[in-house]
C-alpha cells in the first residue's frame, strides 16, 4: 500500500455503517432547498464526493439563472417523500431512488451512496 492509498478515503463495509434511510431523506430535502436557492450548497459539502459535489453546485448555479431570467425569488419548496427504494448492489454501496410528491409534480432523485470512512458519502445525485 503506497502512502497515498494509506491516506486516501478507506472503503468501509456496510456490517460498519448507519442505517442509510434518514442520510436518504435529509440529503433529499437538502439538494431540494439547494435547487429551490433558501439553503446554501455548501452546507451539504460534507456528504458528497468531490465530483457529486461540483456537479451539484453547477446544477444550483443553473436553477439560480433560471429564477433570475424569470424573475422568481427563491422560496421553501413543499413536499412529500412518498417512497424510497433502497439496493445494496455490492458491500458498502448503496443505491436509492427517493420518490418525491411537490404541488405540481411529483420527481424521482437518484442517490448512490459508497461507505468511506465509517459513514456515508454520495458519490452520485440526479434529480429528475
Amino acid at each position: 500500500m503506497t502512502m497515498n492509498e494509506y491516506f486516501a478515503p478507506q472503503p468501509t463495509p456496510r456490517a460498519e455503517l448507519p442505517d442509510p434511510q434518514p442520510l436518504l431523506r435529509s440529503l433529499t430535502q437538502g439538494v431540494l432547498e439547494v435547487l429551490a436557492g433558501v439553503r446554501e450548497v455548501d452546507q451539504l459539502a460534507r456528504w458528497f464526493s468531490e465530483d457529486a459535489y461540483r456537479s451539484l453546485v453547477t446544477r444550483a448555479n443553473l436553477s439560480a439563472r433560471a429564477r433570475s431570467a424569470r424573475g422568481v425569488s427563491p422560496a421553501r419548496p413543499t413536499f412529500e417523500i412518498l417512497s424510497i427504494r433502497v439496493t445494496e448492489p455490492v458491500d458498502g454501496k448503496v443505491e436509492a431512488v427517493v420518490i418525491v410528491a411537490g404541488p405540481g409534480r411529483t420527481r424521482a432523485v437518484a442517490i448512490r451512496l459508497e461507505g468511506l470512512d465509517r459513514r456515508w458519502r454520495a458519490s452520485s445525485l440526479a434529480v429528475l
